[in-house]
């Protein structure tokens, strides 16, 4: 019987949603679910770590970008390194990263201890990111793709909201600890999600493991016919590219790359700002605590309909014009926030600020995703990632100076809402670059590796 040769790209593109599918978004959700958590808590403690050691802002501000740089360098080396050897085995060793160190946090007693371990703790939150995006991102279907991705992603707003209502509930009792410790969760989970999430299937074409391929396809599509003679094969262009940083300049990509970076950094920055700051910003507008906490929530469920309702969107009109919408918006409401003094006006204001910044950002990533092929997809979300990180360890500082200098509010949110008007230009000047089409064979030769 001769081998029957299928393009795998073709299977998942045109794959109806199954429970396979379900499965992988499931974990990939839970999984960032408890990311976005451990970067949340840094809102939730800052006004608490303030009054524990003394801080002023800008030192909190610092303090809480440790985590972010962390971040920065997690998405370089670790969106690199699952193009080699896999996305499955970087994501658990993510976990135990982020997961532990954050748990350790909970153990610090003074701003140096914090500081590392929140340092090292992000080198897992900033490694995960990047992976789960492109996990989920090649095995959806290609009609549901930024559906399926942003609906996962939407588990990191779901963390944010997990992180404001826990601590108006328990740090009163129990301090700021508390938060650290429930960070641990994940690591008792680790057996489980390494059994049921799997490696994805077009990197395991590429190491041409073909009958672990063949058990996942008749899971993910059961109406292909799968044979013991069945052969998977990649898109040709997918296959001979080395996973490289300077894989992302070559092409025609060099100026999207730029300006995807220039888009990241941008809506990180605003992005951090607001949820490193937002209960500080809303207590020096003379809100107490918990209603500070209550915003942060708010921000937060905004978060999720941003993300979960601009995939939809984009899946029918693209990513490109919702991204610039979201842009616009957030720069628009943020700069209100600070002329409202009416609590349920502000409430409303708060929620499309979520909806703007956070769902920006994770349709950003989608966008990546879906920009690089699949040998320097983690590679091109990673790095994207990083350089955006930069805008990130930015902007709590930036806030932090702003609340130091006793500015009037409304000048502090016109601060943090500008950058998300630059994501929107952009994203405005990114032109569209099809990888399926045919390149130049030469250029193919001196990518191999």
């Amino acid at each position: 019987m001769t081998d029957q040769a299928v393009n795998v790209n073709d299977v998942i593109d045109h794959a109806k949603f199954t429970p396979f599918h379900f499965n992988v978004v499931a974990w990939c959700l839970l999984v960032i679910l408890f990311d976005g958590y451990d970067l949340a808590i840094n809102g939730v403690v800052l006004p608490l770590l303030m009054n524990d050691w003394g801080l002023t802002a800008v030192q909190a501000g610092m303090l809480a970008s440790t985590a972010l740089a962390g971040m920065m360098f997690g998405a370089m080396i670790f969106g690199s390194l699952a193009d080699k050897i896999g996305r499955k085995k970087v994501i658990m060793i993510c976990i135990v990263l982020f997961s532990g160190l954050t748990f350790a946090g909970g153990f610090a007693s003074n701003p140096t201890e914090f500081g590392i371990l929140r340092f090292l703790a992000g080198l897992g939150i900033g490694g995960v990111m990047p992976n789960l995006v492109a996990l989920t991102s090649e095995y959806a279907p290609k009609k549901m793709r930024s559906t399926l991705v942003t609906t996962m992603f939407s588990g990191y707003a779901v963390g944010g909201v997990m992180a404001a209502l826990l601590g108006s509930w328990f740090t009163p009792s129990f301090g700021w600890e508390i938060m650290f410790f429930i960070a641990g969760i994940p690591l008792f989970l680790l057996p489980v999600i390494w059994k049921f999430l799997p490696e994805s299937l077009t990197f395991i074409v590429k190491q041409n493991k073909q009958e672990e391929a063949r058990k996942i396809v008749r899971r993910l599509a059961p109406q292909v016919d799968v044979q013991s003679s069945t052969i998977f094969e990649l898109h040709q262009v997918d296959v001979p590219e080395s996973a490289s940083v300077a894989s992302l300049f070559k092409r025609g990509r060099a100026m999207n790359t730029l300006l995807f970076w220039l888009a990241f950094f941008s809506c990180l920055l605003t992005m951090y700002a607001l949820s490193s700051w937002l209960p500080k910003l809303m207590m020096a507008a003379g809100y107490s605590m918990d209603n500070s906490l209550m915003f942060m929530m708010v921000m937060n469920i905004g978060a999720i309909v941003g993300i979960v309702g601009g995939g939809i969107l984009a899946d029918r009109f693209h990513l490109k014009p919702v991204l610039m919408c979201l842009g616009i918006m957030g720069a628009i409401v943020m700069s209100l926030m600070g002329l409202q003094s009416n609590q349920f006006i502000l409430y409303i204001l708060v929620f499309l600020a979520g909806a703007a910044s956070i769902g920006s950002q994770m349709l950003l990533y989608s966008y990546v995703a879906q920009y690089y092929p699949l040998a320097v997809r983690s590679t091109g979300i990673g790095w994207s990632s990083a350089i955006g990180r930069m805008g990130a360890i930015v902007g709590p500082i930036l806030i932090g100076a702003l609340l130091g200098m006793s500015l009037p509010s409304y000048l502090n949110f016109i601060a943090v809402g500008l950058p998300v008007l630059i994501t929107a230009l952009a994203v405005a000047l990114i032109y569209h670059h099809d990888e399926s089409e045919p390149v130049n064979v030469n250029e193919l030769k001196e990518a191999k590796v």
